[in-house]
């Protein structure tokens, strides 16, 4: 069966939606033509030229990442640093390079539910919901067609809240419509009042669904105008935000916990603050650079916070409220090639794709 790069960025983005990138990101598909044929896939963190070089040995046409390689504009290519070399090489090679960053960081089941997993947490929540990223319809539908226009909204994503599904309200009331010389209303007759029965029916969807939600509408309902409202919530998004918190199996000396954190993540260094005397229970954990997220693991109660990249000066806010493990940005990222591998190969069962042998951290340790 043919297998297309959109047929792969569809399935990614389904799980990951574009939508929930930070607006510094630059995730997406930074080489190549969605279009191609895919001869096979290549998984890594970061693409580097040995990256590119191993794509080539191996016949791979599309290289998923979950760093982008192009950050920002690139004025000129002409080979004279890393990220230009690897842009000369991917495309003479027709090599597509796709990137799932902070959308992938940012839903509940991404990057840091890897982490969580690794540590055996439980119960795990999004640390810092993200907000706006929701919206509700209302429409008016005939009695008998409620349940129609309710599965067709159902099937194009709304109705999701939290760990629960198919949600949505209805209040019966009585509509009143006229139709003008030329129309074919569903119910009653033209240039005459009529009045119906209705639900009023309400869901939830997010933002980056409205046109399929929209449309499934149109489709599904009866009526030749439809009436619908979409308001913009202010609600946070419980399943899409930076961060998780959960908690421990059983509760570790914080020694004990610190020493699990460097085995469960093979990092030959971890940083910390200075012990608490206090057991280890609740964890809050972040992919990559993640102190911009410490007020929040502090207010949620956690008991250590394993993320990367703090500063000097940055260990000093934990404030003796938790310990800190700073377990390296590559160390806390490393299993997002895992997530790509589970999200393909549950998705495309005759397909293979090949995680990297490459290890791309720039970081080592003596």
């Amino acid at each position: 069966m043919k297998i297309t790069i959109k047929d792969i960025l569809r399935v990614i983005e389904a799980y990951a939606p574009p939508a929930y990138q930070e607006s510094y990101d630059n995730a997406g598909l930074l080489f190549g033509d969605a279009s191609w044929e895919v001869t096979n896939v290549l998984l890594t963190l970061d693409t580097t030229e040995a990256v590119i070089d191993e794509a080539i040995a191996n016949n791979c046409n599309l290289v998923i990442a979950h760093h982008p390689i192009v950050f920002g504009g690139l004025k000129k290519i002409n080979g004279k640093n890393y990220v230009e070399r690897v842009a000369i090489k991917a495309i003479k090679h027709d090599i597509a390079v796709y990137a799932a960053h902070t959308n992938l960081d940012n839903v509940h089941n991404g990057v840091s539910a890897m982490m969580a997993e690794r540590l055996g947490l439980t119960g795990s929540r999004v640390l810092q919901p993200k907000k706006q990223l929701l919206r509700k319809l209302y429409t008016f539908v005939p009695v008998a067609d409620a349940e129609i226009v309710r599965n067709g909204l159902f099937m194009a994503g709304a109705g999701h809240i939290g760990n629960y599904s198919e949600c949505s309200f209805g209040q019966e009331g009585t509509g009143t419509f006229k139709g003008a010389s030329g129309t074919n209303p569903y119910v009653g007759e033209p240039g005459s009042r009529h009045q119906e029965a209705e639900v009023k029916l309400e869901v939830i969807f997010p933002a980056h669904l409205e046109g399929k939600v929209v449309e499934a509408l149109l489709k599904c309902h009866p009526y030749e105008e439809v009436a619908y409202d979409i308001v913009a919530l202010e609600n946070y998004h419980p399943r899409v935000g930076s961060g998780l918190t959960g908690d421990l199996p059983q509760e570790m000396d914080e020694m004990a916990f610190l020493q699990f954190v460097k085995e469960r993540f093979g990092t030959g260094c971890v940083r910390y603050t200075p012990l608490r005397g206090r057991p280890v229970k609740k964890v809050a954990v972040c992919g990559g650079a993640g102190s911009f997220l410490l007020k929040h693991a502090i207010a949620a109660g956690a008991d250590a916070y394993v993320s990367a990249d703090f500063k000097y000066h940055e260990f000093f806010d934990a404030e003796n409220q938790l310990v800190i493990a700073d377990i390296g940005h590559f160390e806390s990222e490393q299993f997002a090639v895992e997530l790509f591998y589970l999200i393909l190969t549950e998705n495309f069962r005759n397909f293979a794709p090949l995680k990297s042998v490459i290890r791309t951290n720039p970081v080592n340790y003596l």
